[in-house]
């Protein structure tokens, strides 16, 4: 996300930065305590080894010395451990729909204020400052009828979002279809449900305890709406997700090349009105006849249904939210603290050869945390592209389309189309997608696991249905 929607410095992660600043702390120390601790060992090992003379009292004070630092050392090394998991852990959660287990680092009040920033006008700002990165963008109006395609066909997709929250009693007949019908998921064993939040923990709590209704209003469970930007690029035959949160802070970016690729593959159809002008308008020609308007056919907007339901896969998810939390708290406190450690490693260097030994390793730190970041965001982007494609089949299923056609649309596509074509991941170099690549398998390209995923998903659909249709019949 742009500098202007990330959280403000000084409140993201406060758990994380408490566990940062006891490793300094640790750290600030563990030096003196080493000294010491060496010293007394060796004090006692040159008297024993070389048998000189030592007092008891001085034996046992040395001994204990020992003791002491090796317990302060321990102390030292397991608190800021213990605090660091400790907020990994508490961070923990499921992703709807898929099960998956992520963290996200950011704090209820953080999220509310990035929702707040992209509320209302504020995500078309922040998209067209995205935008013009590249150039001055150009926009189709509302009024376009491709603009109002788009937009009916997106409504129409969000309009199943309440039906992903209780499967089993809005979907109930997925389990009877006939051969012509389209297949529908089995009811999702993680719910689509409002991201869980502390204060609602204590307020279940203490309903619990207390045996009272909790008194923290509902939260919504996803944006009712989404905002819409088609861009005019005749070039760029794709879209993006970006923001989170309700009142339009949420939506998708379509580029007029993707719509045009459809029309090419499948010839536009035309509609004409029927003529309701008057007999004199006809005779005299006081007006022209209607023109004939453009109507897609139903497969054309089962192809733009397709990629439209994998970017609100990636909205409904919280996908942005995730990555947010991973490159500007996660990567950059992991790396602070390992800069750390190494800082106080090389401090006999420093002693000697000045403080530049100490810089070299902060400024190394802050180029290898950038890189890592960039790559870290690709890793995840990667693996957050698969399971938006699995969502987006249950979306599909759900608002009467066939999920099937999603692996022929996929298929067709170009590994270009397939990469991770969201804000955070769209300017990362070139040498950093490739590394992350590396890292991730040259053998197995993402477009390979992305089609094996939704085989893998509607397989899965079909195994359940049969499994509990057999079930069914034995009662």
């Amino acid at each position: 996300m742009p500098p202007s929607i990330r959280p403000r410095d000084g409140k993201a992660s406060t758990a994380f930065e408490v566990a940062r600043t006891a490793s300094r702390i640790a750290l600030t120390f563990l030096p003196a305590i080493l000294i010491g601790r060496n010293r007394s060992r060796r004090i006692v090992q040159h008297a024993h080894i070389h048998g000189i003379p030592i007092s008891e009292e001085k034996r046992a004070r040395h001994l204990k010395k020992l003791k002491v630092t090796t317990r302060l050392l321990q102390i030292l090394t397991v608190i800021p451990l213990f605090l660091f998991w400790a907020t990994i852990i508490a961070s923990l959660e499921r992703t709807p729909l898929t099960g998956r287990w992520r963290t996200i680092l950011l704090s209820p009040d953080e999220e509310d204020e990035i929702a707040g920033q992209l509320a209302g006008q504020g995500w078309y700002h922040a998209v067209r400052d995205i935008l013009a990165l590249e150039g001055e963008p150009r926009f189709i109006p509302p009024s376009d009828w491709r603009y109002k395609w788009v937009q009916e066909t997106l409504q129409q997709l969000t309009q199943i979002i309440p039906v992903l929250a209780d499967e089993r009693k809005k979907a109930p007949d997925w389990i009877n279809q006939g051969p012509d019908d389209y297949p529908r998921p089995p009811p999702a064993k993680y719910p689509l449900r409002p991201r869980p939040r502390a204060a609602e923990y204590i307020h279940w709590f203490c309903s619990k305890v207390c045996d009272a209704k909790p008194a923290l209003p509902p939260r919504a469970i996803a944006p009712s709406s989404f905002s819409l930007l088609l861009v005019d690029d005749p070039n760029a035959s794709n879209a993006f997700s970006y923001g989170f949160g309700p009142d339009g802070g949420s939506g998708v970016v379509v580029y007029s090349g993707f719509l045009e690729d459809i029309f090419s593959k499948m010839p536009i159809e035309y509609y004409t009105p029927p003529d309701d002008r008057s007999w004199l308008s006809k005779f005299f020609g006081f007006s022209s006849p209607p023109p004939p308007k453009p109507t897609p056919t139903p497969e054309q907007t089962s192809e733009l249904a397709i990629l439209l339901a994998h970017e609100l896969a990636h909205l409904v998810l919280c996908h942005h939210l995730e990555t947010l939390s991973s490159a500007t708290i996660v990567v950059p406190g992991v790396l602070s603290m390992f800069a750390d450690v190494l800082r106080v490693m090389v401090f006999p260097f420093t002693m000697l050869f000045g403080p530049f030994v100490n810089d070299a390793v902060a400024q190394l730190g802050k180029i290898g945390s950038g890189e890592l970041t960039k790559m870290g965001e690709y890793c995840t982007t990667a693996n957050q592209e698969i399971e938006a494609d699995v969502v987006s089949a249950r979306i599909l299923a759900h608002a009467g389309f066939d999920a099937r056609d999603a692996i022929s649309f996929w298929e067709s596509r170009t590994q270009d189309d397939l990469e991770c074509h969201r804000v955070e991941t769209v300017k990362s170099p070139n040498s950093v997608q490739t590394a992350a690549r590396s890292i991730m398998g040259s053998t197995h390209p993402v477009n390979e696991k992305r089609i094996a995923g939704l085989r893998n998903e509607l397989d899965r659909w079909e195994a359940e249905r049969r499994a509990a249709a057999a079930a069914h019949a034995r009662l």
